[in-house]
């Protein structure tokens, strides 16, 4: 007897948000299994980040609904939805740049904290306990992102490569099961981009999270990608593995750009 397949870690069923007369987004759905590594490609004005604001609860659906691990998030605030294991980037880096890069990592930990307000002002055994595992884990992650030997320098001090590294290990110290990545690659040399795309796999097999990214840089999306979602229009055009997306005339139209015609035309 087959077994049925594992239930996605979050499943994404006819989302759809307009603002005023536009829709941004219509009828979207998506599956994404644990530990999966998916794309959300298109072009600018595509809705692609307006998906992520309705999966986070920046925004709420029109219709529609989002679930997270069994459990429906439509209409939750953001910091719930973290709560229940959602974490994101942006495409706009919003670390906290006055603070050392260990704090930005370690204030992201307290969102897993046990302990109440009375136990830090008491400073109880728990709390110091507590206060010493998010330091070795802040400072562990650190290392993953080759980040720990700057544990101690303020976040905006950073190279904008390690910005956009210490944006995601601050996500993952929220302990996600999914983790959004908007445009990590943007900004980036090609060094960067190829030390991301060895990051980015070793945080699904490491950590076993599912990850939804949306990038422009084909070469990264279409190196690291299981699969790929394409939107236009708001409207969800594609869905496959990385070649079947290459070879698709709805995306080649819409956002890859067909071939030169002069590499076409055959030669006298």
């Amino acid at each position: 007897m087959n077994e049925a397949p594992p239930r996605p870690m979050l499943q994404v069923r006819g989302v759809t948000k307009s603002f005023g007369g536009l829709r941004a987004v219509d009828d979207f759905a998506l599956d994404l299994p644990a530990g999966s590594l998916r794309g959300l490609i298109g072009p600018n004005g595509a809705g692609k980040t307006t998906v992520f604001n309705l999966l986070t609860g920046v925004y709420t659906p029109d219709a529609g609904e989002v679930i997270l691990d069994g459990r429906p998030i439509t209409g939750m605030r953001p910091s719930r939805i973290a709560g229940v294991g959602m974490a994101r980037t942006f495409q706009n880096i919003r670390l906290f740049g006055e603070l050392s890069v260990l704090d930005n990592v370690r204030l992201a930990c307290h969102v897993r904290v046990k302990h109440g307000m009375l136990a830090a002002v008491l400073r109880t055994k728990r709390h110091r306990l507590e206060e010493r595992e998010i330091e070795k884990r802040s400072r562990a992650l650190l290392e993953l992102f080759d980040l720990g030997d700057r544990a101690d320098e303020e976040g905006r001090s950073l190279p904008y490569g390690d910005q956009r590294k210490l944006e995601i290990a601050r996500a993952l110290a929220t302990e996600p099961k999914v983790l959004l990545l908007d445009e990590p690659a943007a900004g980036m040399n090609p060094q960067e981009k190829a030390q991301l795309r060895g990051l980015i796999r070793r945080v699904c097999d490491e950590f076993k999270v599912a990850v939804l990214l949306i990038e422009h840089d084909m070469g990264v999306v279409m190196d690291i990608c299981e699969r790929i979602t394409v939107l236009d229009y708001g409207v969800r055009i594609a869905e496959g593995p990385p070649k079947a997306i290459q070879d698709n005339p709805k995306v080649i139209e819409a956002y890859l750009g067909a071939p030169d015609e002069a590499e076409e035309a055959p030669h006298a």
